[in-house]
């Protein structure tokens, strides 16, 4: 006797919900607020690129970060380099803006969080999806998604240019408020990026016996104990990485003018 099996069918629809929704309690509070912080950031990145004030020895601004250019200040360009040259006249944060903007537009958390608050697909759990189709990440433009693991190697060149910039900070003025908040950012800015899902993969995730590789083991587990605060680590970053770029801006400015600025 011949036993066939068959493959269990694939559902590639939402669930439909025949009501608006089947939630009682502001279940729009969680959408809503996670769109003004992803604005706020949004907003925020596009005036810090086309503001000049990015530089005041010894802090340049995260945002502007690394200086590539010879429109760079002489102390702002990365490691006294300028290999931009003399044609570059744009602002400089346009040359490594599509790094860690990449890593975090294509970020797990982030994709979840900006598809429930800007594409409301869906909003929320239990409420009604506003959209007729569904093609998950399988085909253009979303697929595109599937970049994220190579952004996170840009991701940790920026992080190590940011830490190398807070530690210039602190050997020229460490008494300095506008060093502590660059270390402070630093921190959050690798902490977050260590803490990807690809991170977690790339450092045993494909392996089948832990024991042959004990070092590779013990990163995964300090990876695997960021990842479960990736969510949080996502927004003290964002706000970090703000934060810090306005506080040297506000300097450079002469707006923050005080002697342990």
């Amino acid at each position: 006797m011949t036993q066939t099996t068959s493959e269990p069918q694939v559902r590639r629809e939402r669930a439909r919900i025949t009501v608006r929704t089947l939630r009682s309690d502001r279940w729009w509070i969680a959408p809503l607020l996670t769109f003004l912080g992803l604005m706020s950031f949004l907003v925020y990145g596009v005036w810090a690129i086309i503001d000049g004030s990015y530089f005041v020895d010894p802090y340049i601004a995260p945002f502007s970060s690394p200086c590539l250019a010879t429109s760079c200040p002489e102390g702002a360009r990365f490691l006294g380099l300028a290999p931009f040259g003399d044609w570059y006249t744009l602002p400089p944060g346009l040359l490594i803006l599509g790094l860690p903007g990449g890593f975090r537009f294509t970020c797990y958390y982030y994709r979840k969080s900006y598809y429930r608050s800007f594409w409301l697909s869906p909003p929320a759990c239990a409420v009604q999806e506003p959209h007729g189709k569904y093609t998950g990440e399988a085909r253009f433009p979303l697929i595109l998604q599937n970049v994220h693991r190579y952004f996170f190697y840009a991701a940790i060149v920026i992080g190590l240019i940011l830490a190398y910039d807070a530690v210039l900070a602190l050997i020229h003025k460490p008494l300095g408020i506008g060093t502590w908040i660059l270390i402070a950012n630093a921190v959050l800015i690798n902490l977050y990026t260590l803490s990807c899902h690809s991170c977690r993969h790339i450092t045993a995730g494909r392996l089948n016996h832990f024991s042959r590789h004990p070092l590779r083991y013990k990163a995964w587990t300090f990876v695997s104990k960021l990842n479960a605060k990736h969510q949080p680590l996502a927004w003290a970053s964002m706000f970090s990485v703000m934060g810090a770029d306005l506080y040297v801006r506000l300097v450079a400015k002469g707006i923050i003018n005080f002697p342990y600025a």
